[in-house]
């Protein structure tokens, strides 16, 4: 039975062992030659110009969250699609009733500017 794990073992030790050589490797054989440009801190193409601390505007974490509902609740509809002819009519009206308040949380969250970002 073991035997039979032999193949992805020997796998993961060669992938392993190969992953940490070219570390090591590169460590010892690259150039080491640090300047202010490369030690200095890089975010979006130019440098940081102000606190890492500063607060997020409320806007990114309502999109987020929008964002997190939305996609969940979509989810939902992939495990009816395995079983959706096992389902018969009546698993179609109720997929079409939760899609239809998907749609329509949607198009409030829309209508109230939720999604808008000025």
């Amino acid at each position: 039975m073991l035997a039979e794990y032999l193949p992805t073992l020997l796998f993961l030790i060669v992938a392993t062992g190969i992953g940490i050589a070219l570390i090591i490797v590169g460590n010892v054989l690259g150039p080491k030659r640090p300047d202010f440009d490369k030690l200095a801190p890089y975010e979006c193409g130019f440098g940081a110009f102000e606190n890492a601390r500063m607060p997020f505007d409320v806007r990114y974490y309502l999109i987020a969250i929008q964002f997190i509902i939305f996609d969940l609740e979509i989810i939902f509809i992939v495990p009816w699609t395995l079983v959706f002819q096992e389902l018969g009519p009546r698993g179609l009206v109720t997929m079409g009733l939760f899609v239809g308040m998907l749609f329509l949380g949607f198009v409030y969250v829309w209508k109230r500017g939720a999604l808008e970002w000025e």
